[in-house]
């Protein structure tokens, strides 16, 4: 299948590793032009030289550096085609009021501002030219909030509801934004979160219907068809990628 990626411009943000740095390969293995980024600089030029993309530091938490990202890419590569945001997940905590203040502050940021900022930035011209594919990396605890992780639970929903109200108002301009929910995927996140690599591969045997984790290739490939030519009709939903493991049906 001609997935239309030829020549495509892409940011991957959060890519120095796991399911960012899975999609930004994807993406230029079918033929975008891909720019990274991450807010560690070794990490992300590391990244960008195997996959053949172009790095660029970049926190999320520096909502007021997103147009300056945007403009270094787009100076770089051309306009912007595709936005991915993804980003890592705020601090975990059996206490779901345990957290303080501040904590809740830079979730929010991070999670909502960080991504908005960007997507505000490449829009418009999304819009102008008549194509454009926006992705958020959620969590599936959208769909059912996962223990210990109250400020992820808290905001990533807020971004499904934002996603399908910007969805509505650009899908007449050829513009598509999708969320995609990974659940347990082999990565450095959910080994830290489950406790050791070990817990992880017990928990998915038990519980995941497919008996196993996820691959950051078997994610990849859902993103990068949503982010494809031929994804033009599917715009303002959630996806999930957890071989099974949600049991609810909305």
């Amino acid at each position: 299948m001609d997935l239309g990626l030829e020549g495509k411009v892409a940011l991957v943000t959060g890519a120095s590793k796991g399911l960012g740095r899975a999609i930004a390969a994807e993406l230029a293995a079918e033929g975008a032009r891909v720019a990274v980024s991450s807010r560690s600089r070794e990490r992300i030029e590391e990244a960008g030289a195997a996959i053949g993309a172009v790095a660029f530091v970049h926190d999320a938490a520096e909502v007021d550096d997103a147009a300056r990202l945007v403009a270094d890419v787009e100076s770089e590569l051309g306009p912007i085609d595709l936005l991915v945001c993804n980003t890592g997940g705020p601090p975990s905590g059996a206490d779901a009021l345990g957290f303080t203040r501040e904590q809740w502050q830079q979730a929010y940021t991070s999670l909502v501002l960080g991504p908005m900022a960007l997507i505000e930035a490449v829009l418009p011209g999304m819009r102008e030219r008549g194509f454009g594919r926006v992705l958020n990396i959620v969590s599936a605890g959208v769909r059912e909030p996962i223990p210990n992780l109250m400020l992820s639970n808290a905001h990533r929903v807020s971004m499904i509801n934002a996603f399908k109200t910007l969805a509505r108002q650009v899908a007449a301009d050829g513009v598509t934004l999708n969320s995609v929910l990974p659940g347990r995927i082999d990565t450095d996140r959910i080994i830290e979160l489950t406790g050791s690599r070990e817990a992880a591969e017990a928990f998915a045997r038990e519980e995941v219907p497919a008996g196993r984790m996820g691959t950051v290739e078997e994610f990849a490939a859902v993103a990068t068809f949503l982010c494809s030519a031929r994804a033009s009709y599917v715009t303002g939903e959630t996806i999930v990628v957890d071989g099974g493991l949600t049991r609810s049906v909305f």
